[in-house]
């Protein structure tokens, strides 16, 4: 767990400051996510939701309060208790709206503002994943995977899950940094083609990747790659890189956008093994969400390689939903979370599975994907010990 501290301390905000800017943080009054700023900005007061706090701090994610005087996260993170802000929980009301800030922002004085979640945990609500056995994949620029939980499960041993939009209740969610970034970045490195012709053709370039995605036959013809373009906390571990394996003269540049897409929902689906096997809860169906969702072949691959119907929520703005759900809760106006989400969501495009490509896409997962890491980790060490990258 040393490597574990160590990341957590360097990447800490409040460590930061405090080495590098220390006539800053010794004359800091409160420190607070950017959440609780907007929310001291709009109601004058120093207060933040529970379901907001996904970050640095001594917080104390299983009682969904600061942590104790004696908690170890106070010596990791250093800081004065009486620098952070006061915690509501999701529903709740953190203050009303002030006559400066509706001066400023046209919002009416007086208003209550409803404490809701950060952006992932309001996508999961906002997509109906109410219970564990629905899974919540996110296609965004940090793709991950998400259930709800009403018990405190750790996925990942010794890092807590995040509080969920729903009070007293966990987001088991793991992360694939840069995620869907990854498909922002093979446009920008190979495909200006593309970019040149869908201008022309007046649409997205990212829709006319979709037809190079068409164009090869699932499981990319054995090309396999591992999504670990940047490392996370725990998993993968702080060495990893990315891999590209099985290569051969029949695969092209569409073969390679293809094995990218289908190394992210492989990554996905080992997520969503663990949350499930650590859960005790098996996983029935998904919901998909961000950006990524907005592509039909995405949304078929991850009903192909999970083996189950993949549903998209039916507005794109599937966070933003989510917090209106908990403001919803909040005011009254649906007497709970079950209510609310069935009366402000329903589903949109639902894929399901094709058995003959599942069968393919389960060969490779099982017998290669699920094994590369495990055999390049020892590689990956001796990279990092030869070239400083990436750094400890």
């Amino acid at each position: 767990m040393m490597d574990t501290l160590k990341q957590v301390q360097a990447q800490a905000e409040a460590n930061w400051l405090r080495l590098n800017q220390p006539e800053i943080w010794y004359n800091t009054y409160k420190f607070l996510f950017l959440s609780g700023y907007l929310t001291h900005k709009l109601v004058g007061r120093f207060v933040d939701s529970v379901g907001c706090q996904v970050g640095y701090v001594p917080f104390d994610y299983k009682k969904g309060t600061w942590a104790a005087s004696w908690d170890w996260k106070w010596r990791a993170v250093p800081m004065s208790p009486q620098i952070l802000p006061d915690l509501v929980h999701p529903t709740e009301t953190l203050g009303v709206i002030t006559p400066e800030a509706a001066e400023a922002t046209g919002i009416p004085a007086g208003l209550p503002l409803i404490a809701a979640a950060g952006d992932k945990a309001c996508e999961v609500l906002g997509s109906g994943g109410l219970e564990p056995h629905v899974g919540c994949l996110s296609f965004g620029t940090t793709a991950s995977f998400t259930a709800t939980s009403h018990k405190y499960v750790e996925a990942i041993p010794l890092i807590p899950p995040f509080p969920a939009a729903v009070p007293r209740a966990y987001s088991l969610e793991i992360q694939l940094y840069r995620g869907f970034w990854m498909v922002s970045w093979f446009k920008e490195q190979f495909g200006h083609e593309e970019v040149q012709a869908a201008a022309e053709r007046g649409i997205s370039a990212e829709e006319l990747l979709n037809e190079l995605v068409a164009q090869v036959p699932p499981g990319s013809m054995g090309l396999m790659l591992q999504p670990y373009w940047s490392t996370g906390i725990r998993i993968p571990g702080p060495e990893a890189k990315g891999a590209i394996i099985g290569f051969g003269d029949v695969h092209t540049k569409a073969h390679v956008y293809r094995a990218l897409l289908e190394g992210l929902i492989y990554g996905l689906r080992e997520a969503g093994e663990r949350v499930s096997r650590r859960s005790r809860v098996p996983l029935t169906e998904l919901r998909v969400a961000g950006g990524g969702s907005q592509s039909d072949a995405a949304m078929q691959m991850a009903a192909d390689i999970f083996g189950l119907p993949a549903a998209r929520p039916h507005t794109y703005e599937a966070s933003g939903l989510g917090a209106a759900v908990v403001a919803a809760v909040g005011l009254g106006l649906h007497p709970d979370f079950a209510t609310a989400v069935s009366r402000m969501t329903r589903l949109g495009d639902v894929f399901q599975p094709h058995p003959q490509h599942h069968a393919l896409y389960e060969q490779l997962y099982q017998r290669v994907y699920k094994k590369m890491y495990g055999r390049l980790e020892p590689l990956y060490h001796a990279i990092r010990d030869i070239t400083g990258y990436p750094p400890l």
